[in-house]
């Protein structure tokens, strides 16, 4: 039977704001949710609970469901309902492989050009995100995380280098948030980030590459932990 259900946060009443499209509030309401694990693999979700929730017909629902599926946080079964996408070992690792060789180019491109404002947002990054660490604010650090590699992947001047690592790392995301539980993940990820930092200070491509590398694959040691503790967030390969 699917799971209901129970947090507080995903039952009470919530407003739109005018100002935005209702469709992408309740797709950013879902994902994070999703990611925090309010959601979890498996479960099933409601489009009219979710309709009443947030006081809208069921059409901005089902366009942020879409959305979600085609990212591959939930899978939508006809005549089945909506659920949210177990974990794919396999997938993880494809999205690891295609996200390292563009996070390698986007640091290799920067480092070569000397960019101070570049830098000083960077260092305001990790000092938020060192915040969130030590208030083991899971989703908070993450969204510094992907705050960080935006800002890196945006100053290469393309557009849809960021759009790319972001529709590759969906698969990773809960994995991540679940690692941010492993004793010391905070302070690993800390570090990586400061040694990519460290690297692009001194404008040094191939310093640069070897950190992003090491970053990027951290998600072999959170492999090695999360399926054994929880193997029912896991589908079959």
């Amino acid at each position: 039977m699917p799971r209901k259900v129970t947090s507080p946060s995903l039952t009470r009443k919530r407003r739109v704001a005018g100002d935005r499209p209702v469709s992408v509030q309740i797709y950013e309401f879902i994902r994070d949710a999703i990611i925090n694990m309010e959601f979890q693999p498996g479960q099933m979700i409601s489009e009219t609970a979710l309709a009443e929730q947030f006081s809208v017909s069921r059409t901005p629902v089902r366009e942020a469901l879409i959305k979600l599926a085609n990212i591959g946080f939930v899978d939508v079964l006809p005549q089945r309902g909506t659920y949210v996408s177990k974990f794919s070992v396999e997938k993880i690792l494809e999205a690891r492989f295609i996200r390292e060789a563009l996070e390698l180019a986007v640091v290799t491109a920067v480092a070569e050009q000397p960019d101070e404002g570049l830098i000083t947002e960077c260092e305001s990054i990790l000092a938020e995100q060192k915040l969130a660490a030590d208030n083991d604010n899971a989703l908070a650090f993450q969204r510094l995380d992907d705050h960080f590699h935006q800002t890196l992947s945006g100053r290469t001047g393309y557009a849809r280098v960021t759009q790319l690592i972001e529709s590759e790392k969906a698969h990773m995301d809960r994995v991540r948030n679940l690692s941010l539980h492993i004793r010391g993940q905070y302070h690993r990820v800390l570090e990586q980030h400061q040694a990519i930092l460290k690297a692009l200070k001194k404008q040094d491509p191939e310093a640069a590459r070897t950190a992003m590398a090491t970053h990027m694959q951290d998600v072999y040691k959170v492999l090695a932990v999360i399926p054994r503790e929880h193997p029912e967030y896991f589908s079959e390969d």
